[in-house]
């Protein structure tokens, strides 16, 4: 981890940790908050991706790489594949938000439409892989995304601690699993808690931690699109069990009231799986126990009418804040 964090270094954005006294005032904690809604290609998934892909081209064996996604991580292969001059198929699910295919688009790669679930996604990246002979950057198995993802919570943790504090919780949302995998590395040696914030019917990690086993979940409608894979990463399920990872589960008027309340009193604009995060800490921070909670904000590239539809109710929401 200190490793990939002194390589990135330089190499992506050090985004900043922000404070709003009226989420504190709101939430009954202190809420230190990591902007990866500000990193390169709007995700913290450009940290994983790029140390990645660097692996790829310093070995030389592959012409370029393939990768599957909702979104978020295909962007971030396709951004990291451009700087290195090596070509890129994202496989996609077939109602992929179109802002992020755009997004994938707009960095030279390829977009392959397939299916609704991850399953036929890998399949389609397997037939590619074959084809093609491109390697391939897993979004949730690869140990450089799991590590580069993790950068981010490193950053935030050592952040708060040179600001005088400490953390008590650390919050991120889960998907593939990859992000709160890097998160328990980088909080190695250090007494906080690990919290995975899932939408509600999405929720492999906290099914599988409950049966000690790796467990399918046909996912549930949610706005969270990038936290909707059926099943936990395997390399990340390991990580989070045996770190003593725990799971909060948040709907979608939660996520929604996150991304108003991040909107208006951080001028963050997030996308609703980042958005769940926040909505877990604001659970977490309400049920007492924790003075310092860092959470990373994952993302925000968030759909427009999405976003729209969201500020919609703003008024109602910003009552909160001044009460």
């Amino acid at each position: 981890m200190e490793q990939a964090a002194a390589w990135l270094s330089g190499r992506t954005v050090a985004t900043p940790v922000v404070r709003s006294p009226a989420l504190d005032r709101l939430s009954g904690a202190r809420l230190w908050l990591k902007a990866e809604n500000l990193q390169e290609t709007g995700s913290y998934k450009y940290r994983g991706a790029l140390r990645a892909v660097d692996r790829v081209a310093r070995e030389g064996r592959h012409r370029g790489v393939v990768a599957q996604s909702t979104g978020n991580h295909g962007i971030a292969v396709a951004a990291a594949a451009r700087t290195y001059g090596l070509a890129a198929t994202v496989v996609l699910p077939a109602d992929a938000a179109a802002n992020k295919v755009a997004r994938v688009e707009s960095y030279g790669a390829q977009v392959v439409r397939r299916g609704t679930t991850v399953e036929e996604r890998l399949e389609e990246v397997q037939r590619l892989h074959r084809e093609h002979g491109y390697a391939v950057v897993d979004a949730y198995d690869h140990p450089d995304v799991v590590v580069g993802q993790g950068t981010a919570a490193l950053e935030l943790i050592r952040e708060v601690e040179r600001r005088g504090a400490g953390l008590d919780a650390l919050v991120l949302p889960v998907g593939g699993g990859g992000g709160i995998a890097g998160a328990c590395l980088a909080a190695t040696g250090r007494d906080l808690a690990i919290v995975g914030v899932e939408p509600v019917g999405c929720d492999s990690l906290g099914r599988s931690l409950d049966a000690g086993h790796r467990v399918t979940v046909p996912p549930a409608p949610t706005l969270a699109d990038g936290l909707r894979p059926s099943t936990v990463g395997e390399l990340p399920f390991e990580i989070a069990s045996r770190s003593g990872t725990t799971v909060v589960r948040v709907d979608d008027p939660e996520i929604v009231r996150a991304m108003v309340l991040a909107a208006l009193h951080t001028a963050l604009v997030l996308e609703p799986s980042a958005a769940a995060g926040l909505a877990g800490a604001l659970r977490i921070a309400a049920s007492g126990g924790y003075r310092d909670i860092g959470v990373v904000l994952t993302g925000g590239n968030v759909e427009p009418a999405v976003l729209a539809q969201a500020l919609a109710g703003a008024a109602t929401v910003a009552e909160e804040g001044v009460r």
